[in-house]
């Protein structure tokens, strides 16, 4: 029981070493959805290992041994972590649970000050071209997604460059892809050791968009241009109160690496690297599954030893 009670708190820093590889290899719609649905599993897991730690404590209270019908001289000799490592357990615990729990509340008032901007616009297409000098593109969350795109932002491109654009939003709000930044980074306010997890998934996500992009205008350096033209376009504009909820719901990624893929062939999936995350994955799950089936196995022989 200890290895597989411990394993599902090794492995997110595991995950955190492998995401920028995984987000760089693999194409990024394939690398997005394991990365964050990855994280999901690697918090769960660890979340329960340390709920399983914390437990280890609990029983060796004797009102709990009493009230659970357990012997408490079988839970001390065959309890699987000592009370310093369980206590330690408990308050990682309590951090986390608060952390997930601020998480949750930030993001749901910036996906509700989103779904408001959203609402507030004019007409009832998908594109919402607002006047305003200052050259900014983005999508707002919501049901259905809204792009906005500013008058600044499109005196600054050219006319083939604006398809560009549009492709790259619409790919946002096709793909939903605030759901993907909203699951990585509960996952990782559940569990710190994955935040560089939850970045890949920022990356892979702009990613996602710019090969929609590319692949919807047939022009892959036309893309990498317009991608450097936006950049430098709203680089240093003003942070609108209007779209602040953004900025808590994703970021624009690594220009440059953006930019850079954008110039080379499109990436293949590689069955190694998917295999191998996948394995992983299954390790942690398994082992919080085997670390808690034996947790249960353990209360089962106190309370006979009790009986008895």
């Amino acid at each position: 029981m200890p290895l597989a009670l411990y394993l599902p708190l090794a492995l997110p820093l595991v995950a955190g070493l492998a995401a920028r590889p995984l987000a760089e290899r693999l194409p990024p719609k394939l690398a997005t959805w394991l990365l964050a649905g990855g994280a999901l599993v690697l918090a769960a897991a660890s979340t329960a290992a340390l709920g399983l730690l914390v437990l280890t404590a609990v029983i060796r209270i004797p009102l709990v041994d009493a009230a659970g019908g357990m012997s408490g001289p079988v839970v001390r000799r065959l309890d699987p972590a000592s009370l310093p490592v369980a206590l330690v357990a408990a308050v990682l615990l309590a951090a986390a649970l608060v952390a997930a729990g601020l998480a949750v509340w930030r993001r749901g008032w910036a996906l509700v000050a989103a779904g408001r901007e959203a609402r507030r616009l004019p007409g009832r297409r998908q594109v919402v071209i607002v006047q305003d000098p200052a050259a900014d593109a983005y999508t707002l969350p919501g049901w259905p997604c809204r792009v906005v795109v500013t008058s600044g932002m499109l005196v600054a491109l050219s006319h083939a460059e604006r398809r560009v654009l549009l492709a790259h939003e619409r790919a946002h709000a096709a793909g939903l892809h605030y759901l993907f930044g909203t699951a990585s980074r509960l996952a990782a306010a559940l569990n710190p050791l994955l935040r560089p997890v939850a970045g890949a998934v920022g990356y892979t996500l702009e990613r996602w968009a710019d090969e929609s992009a590319a692949a919807a205008t047939g022009d892959r350096p036309l893309a990498a241009r317009a991608l450097a033209h936006a950049a430098l376009a709203s680089a240093g504009g003003p942070l609108r109160p209007s779209v602040m909820a953004l900025h808590a719901i994703g970021s624009p990624g690594p220009v440059p690496r953006r930019m850079a893929a954008l110039l080379r062939p499109p990436p293949r999936p590689r069955m190694l690297l998917v295999s191998a995350a996948a394995l992983l994955l299954a390790v942690a799950g398994a082992s919080a599954l085997v670390a808690a089936s034996d947790m249960h196995g353990l209360l089962e022989y106190a309370q006979a030893a009790w009986a008895s």
